[in-house]
């Protein structure tokens, strides 16, 4: 009996282990042919779908990122309205095209789409035409290093963006981080080049484990247009301004140096920085950095489908992907993780709200300053308190992430914040005081978006009402010969047998 049932034990473990061998087997071919080329991809190939044939699962992964279902406290992939939700916003941006329109953008996926619907681009009616360059195009799609490499870096920069409406019209993907032969992650913008070259530092030196943040870093930074730029002057050259370090005070240090300003303030008439998106700069101040962990370990963590591992391509908030993103490191609950990241944000949204009071207040007493008869040597310091305070809180406010990616250098930009504009604010009493107004300047009331354009003097009904027509005429003229372009460069494609 003892006999029969150790045959039947060591049957069954036999039974059990064939079956092990037999996955590791067919797991192990399931690699070996997963990367079988299916299509030859083109040098500047910039269609996701082409890329796809090879890379089917990061393909499949990457298009989940047309789903715009989720909304965090601070950010996700919902279509939200900024200036809807906070209309102070209108007014520190008066005279900047952020007071027409900021809305929450909604991923990779609607790049291009997005640029289209914006208020801030303008309503062009052909080439050549709109208020924006075509280096607003820099970051929104794998055509730009295609037309980089055909027509020239500076080239590219040249003329307004509508004159490339009908050539960038590809989503941001797979060109824009890798390269078509090694498929290795390699830097297709070269404003990220050029600043580690005036950095004194060679890009080409970056780990593995860099890279996969760095190529995050060629469009989630602060940048500038320059127009100064040796041998390319009078075309908008985007630059990074890097050259005294990233802090906010060595940003700072740098743009007035160069006397730079991205606008003049339509009430107070300060020279304003603009701080477009400095999420790597910020990112590199926080623990996740530190401890080097890389963008795509939260925002593209490595995912398992039939054995296989690799990068899952739907960049997205790693609150939508706890498990992935952050229970690899992190052993506490999902839920307990996502109030830990909500209550930073939180904390660091009341001090930023504060600042922005302060902020508009200051913007409204310059303004009155200015029609009580002031001088531009009275105005000159408390003019540049203004743009040195607001250019913090942009900073700290600007990447939705920073209160989180590093919750103790937001805080301390924002303290900054604080006592400059107090410090001018202080300033301009003084100065009412000795142009005869001796109470406090009357406020607008701004509790909408509504009431705070019209206080500024914007028309955004004539602004949208262009838009919808420049959507519905000249958007089709692009897509339509974009689509007989590309028909004509996939005869390029050379496909492969299996």
């Amino acid at each position: 009996m003892k006999n029969k049932v150790l045959f039947i034990v060591t049957a069954v473990v036999v039974f059990l282990l064939g079956m092990l061998a037999s996955s590791i087997v067919n797991r192990k071919n399931e690699a070996k042919y997963k990367y079988v080329p299916q299509v030859e991809i083109a040098e500047n190939e910039p269609r996701n779908a082409e890329w796809g044939k090879n890379f089917p699962a990061e393909y499949q992964s990457y298009l989940q990122t047309a789903d715009t279902s989720f909304a965090s406290y601070q950010g996700g992939s919902a279509m939200r309205d900024i200036l809807h939700e906070d209309s102070r916003l209108v007014v520190l941006w008066a005279g900047y095209g952020f007071s027409k329109d900021y809305k929450q953008g909604r991923g990779h996926y609607y790049a291009i789409e997005d640029l289209h619907n914006t208020l801030r681009t303008g309503a062009p009616k052909g080439a050549g035409d709109g208020p924006m360059p075509a280096t607003c195009w820099t970051c929104k799609s794998p055509d730009v290093p295609r037309l980089m490499n055909e027509k020239g870096i500076a080239e590219f920069y040249a003329g307004k963006w509508a004159d490339k409406g009908e050539e960038v019209v590809n989503p941001i993907g797979c060109a824009d981080c890798h390269d078509s032969k090694t498929m290795k992650l390699t830097i297709s913008r070269p404003a990220l080049v050029e600043a580690f070259q005036a950095m004194g530092k060679d890009i080409n030196k970056a780990t593995h484990q860099e890279m996969r943040s760095l190529v995050c870093a060629q469009c989630h930074v602060e940048y500038y247009f320059d127009k100064k730029n040796p041998g390319n002057e009078g075309i908008p050259y985007l630059k990074f301004p890097w050259v005294n370090g990233m802090t906010v005070e060595a940003m700072e240090e740098y743009y007035d140096a160069i006397e730079f300003s991205d606008w003049t303030h339509e009430l107070s008439r300060a020279p304003m920085l603009k701080a477009q998106h400095p999420d790597y700069e910020v990112y590199l101040t926080g623990v996740h950095a530190d401890r080097g962990v890389s963008c795509a370990d939260c925002h593209m963590p490595y995912k398992s489908e039939g054995g296989q591992k690799f990068t899952d391509h739907h960049i997205q908030s790693p609150l939508n992907n706890v498990a992935n993103a952050c229970q690899v490191c992190h052993r506490e609950d999902a839920d307990k993780l996502k109030l830990n990241v909500y209550e930073r944000q939180q904390k660091s949204t009341e001090n930023r709200i504060k600042l922005e009071d302060f902020l508009v207040k200051a913007h409204v007493e310059a303004k009155k300053a200015w029609d009580l008869g002031a001088t531009e040597a009275q105005m000159k310091d408390i003019l540049m308190d203004i743009r040195h305070a607001q250019w913090r809180w942009d900073y700290a406010a600007a990447g939705h992430g920073s209160s989180f990616h590093s919750p103790v250098e937001s805080a301390r930009v924002l303290g900054s914040g604080f006592s400059i504009i107090q410090e001018g604010r202080v300033k301009l009493a003084r100065l009412l005081a000795e142009l005869g107004h001796n109470k406090p300047v009357d406020m607008p009331d701004i509790s909408t978006k509504e009431k705070a354009q019209k206080y500024i003097g914007l028309d955004v009904e004539t602004l949208k009402k262009e838009k919808a027509e420049f959507k519905k005429t000249l958007v089709p003229q692009w897509l339509e010969a974009a689509k007989k372009r590309e028909a004509k460069y996939g005869t390029k494609q050379v496909a492969k047998n299996n």
